[in-house]
């Protein structure tokens, strides 16, 4: 669709290189910025999705930064401004190769491998007798190794990050330590707006001089899971499905398309007025999330806009 940005070419004042992730796209300033640029593609399953989503980048690069904000008393992040709605320019940090993934509850991957008949996740027993969506005794960390754009996500245990000298073990229980932190201060934010955050990741880097802080995206319907706090125990107790907020209701459609991201299989085809019942979504996560209404961004020219931003911010 024209109206949203699935892939940039900018050149910016000092620009020294940059990384295209699944979503987002990276871009190194003088040895001491990132810029990172939102785009409106959508990935699931570890595959992108052949369109884009009008508004999605936005979306998710403001309640990342606006979780980011609500966080920093608690950990410390990259963040340094937000010169677009969706850019946030940071610190130059070196990113650790995993994702810290924390459940509170048995749902998604989770659940999926608890109804294969596996009861360890990267190395965490999960207790008997759980059925989907229930909640976790204490919050479980899985983590998993972060994939290059087009691989997976592959879990693994706190014994073989460590062990295989992807993190140093002493790295590892700060990482761990934050990754708590940051789950409780979300849960609490979830709670005021009648939310559950179900789980989610978080991504973290090392700046030039040592300090491990968050990067990337927090508490965002693409990193994270949220249930409907009103009516959770009744649907629980009738077995029936959660009223999610996250993007979970593009996964189901995809599988009921069939489609999981599994070697042979073709991404099916998503009509025009089916994007737009997702970008309607994303921005009704969006106020649900924030508790804020939306304000749709300027996208007759986004490619334009951005990079006249972003200029204008470097040359301050």
């Amino acid at each position: 669709m024209s109206n949203t940005i699935i892939d940039t070419n900018f050149n910016f004042p000092n620009q020294k290189s940059v990384y295209k992730g699944k979503v987002r796209e990276v871009y190194s300033i003088s040895d001491e910025q990132l810029v990172m640029v939102a785009t409106d593609r959508l990935s699931a399953f570890d595959v992108v999705m052949p369109k884009g989503i009008p508004y999605k980048g936005q979306i998710l690069n403001q309640i990342a930064t606006k979780m980011m904000k609500e966080t920093e008393d608690l950990v410390p992040n990259w963040l340094i401004a937000t010169p677009d709605p969706n850019v946030a320019v940071g610190h130059l940090c070196e990113p650790f190769k995993v994702e810290m993934v924390i459940r509170g509850y048995m749902s998604g991957h989770a659940a999926r491998e608890y109804k294969a008949g596996r009861r360890i996740l990267c190395g965490v027993l999960m207790p008997e007798g759980l059925k989907d969506n229930d909640k976790f005794p204490e919050p479980i960390i899985t983590p998993a190794t972060k994939a290059e754009m087009g691989d997976h996500d592959e879990d693994i245990s706190r014994e073989d990050i460590i062990a295989k000298g992807i993190v140093s073990e002493d790295d590892y229980l700060i990482l761990e330590d934050y990754t708590r932190k940051l789950f409780a201060r979300g849960t609490e934010i979830a709670a005021k707006r009648g939310l559950i955050l179900v789980d989610t990741k978080y991504e973290f880097g090392k700046t030039k001089d040592g300090k491990i802080v968050l990067i990337d995206e927090i508490h965002t319907p693409d990193s994270s899971r949220y249930f409907y706090a009103d009516g959770y125990q009744e649907r629980q107790d009738n077995d029936e499905a959660q009223k999610q907020l996250s993007k979970e209701f593009v996964r189901q459609w995809l599988i009921s398309n069939g489609f999981q991201g599994l070697e042979g299989q073709t991404v099916p085809f998503m009509s025009d007025d089916y994007i737009e019942t997702v970008s309607e979504r994303y921005i009704e996560l969006y106020e649900n999330i924030t508790g804020e209404a939306f304000v749709k961004a300027d996208v007759s020219d986004i490619q334009s806009r951005i990079s006249g931003n972003v200029i204008a911010y470097l040359k301050r």
